[in-house]
Parts: structure tokens; sequence; C-alpha cells
């Protein structure tokens, strides 16, 4: 019998589940933990100011370009981001955003809540109604409850910053798998 593994990724990173379907053969199935399109950008344009020094703003344009997010959504998701404090706008025709504090200080669920609001999970998954509407709990809510506090835990933990260094090694990794596979190795400029 394998031991078992933490949380085991496909290819693209995903989160996978492993249901054995026979004695030798093991289904490989995605398990869903997906942000809203709003929660993406959030994401993607906090990591884009957190590569740039901090000295100066990065117009919105150049955050959605580099991190292919549609121009007429991006105000609206940086909007979010300033009143939540974690950045900063200066107005005007030399105007942009820049982080309001250290990558370190910002959490990946300060993000996410600041574009998404609060992430708990307010319906039952089993009936679809508010959760608690009734006396007694669904027959999984315990479940579900306690893996909501480890996914928020997680998620607060992790700061701007570690998602930096850990992309910082995912591409020093990359280069050095081409040069052991033979290939020529290069790491490209983070977008």
């Amino acid at each position: 019998m394998e031991p078992p593994c933490s949380v085991p990724l496909d290819i693209s990173g995903h989160a996978v589940r492993l249901t054995r379907v026979s004695r030798r053969r093991v289904k490989l199935t995605v398990v869903k933990l997906e942000l809203t399109h709003r929660g993406a950008y959030a994401i993607r344009a906090v990591v884009t100011l957190a590569r740039e020094d901090g000295s100066d703003v990065v117009p919105a344009r150049t955050i959605a370009k580099r991190m292919e997010i549609p121009v007429r959504f991006l105000p609206q998701v940086l909007g979010d981001l300033s009143r939540a404090g974690i950045v900063e706008a200066r107005l005007g025709r030399a105007g942009g955003y820049r982080l309001a504090k250290a990558p370190a200080a910002i959490s990946v669920l300060d993000i996410i809540e600041a574009a998404e609001g609060d992430t708990r999970r307010q319906t039952c998954v089993l009936t679809g109604r508010p959760c608690g509407e009734s006396s007694v709990p669904c027959d999984v809510h315990a479940v579900f409850s306690e893996a909501q506090v480890a996914i928020l835990a997680r998620l607060s933990e992790t700061t701007v910053a570690d998602v930096l260094a850990a992309s910082a090694s995912d591409e020093s990794t990359a280069a050095i798998d081409g040069v052991a596979s033979g290939g020529a190795a290069s790491v490209a400029a983070a977008p």
C-alpha cells in the first residue's frame, strides 16, 4: 500500500484527488478550488506591483498588459485594493499604482477579501440554504467547516513576499532543470 501524500498536484499545479479504481489503477481528478475573476485579477495585480521597486507608480495599462487583465476591469479591482489599504493610487497623467505596504505585510487572504469580500462559506454544501438555518447541522458540516478554517489559515499566513520567493524558486529550478537535461537554460523576466 502506498503511503498517503500531502496534497498531490497535477502538471499544472492544480490540487488533485487520487481515487483507487482497481488494485493497480488510480484515477486522477481535479479538486475545484477557484477564485472569481475579480479575486484572481487582484492577486495578479498585487504580484505585479510587488515585483516593482516601490519607488514609482505603475500605470494601470502596464499592469493590465503584463498580467493579461482586461483594462476596463482593472480600475475596479485596483479601487478595491486601494480602499483596503493594499495599494496607493496616484491620479493624473503620470498616475498609477504602487503597494501601500511591504509585500511581507500583505497576505493572500487580505487581497482576496479586498476583492471578493468575506471568504467564509455562507451556504450549506448539501442543501444550498444558508448554513446554520437548521437547528441540526448537515452531515458534512464539521468536515467542510474544518477544511474552510485550514484554507483560510493557509491563505492568511502566506504573504505576497512568500509568493514571490516561491515564484523565483520555481524559475531557478526550471533553469537548473533545463541545464541538467542538456537544454539551454534561460529564465525570462517575470511579467
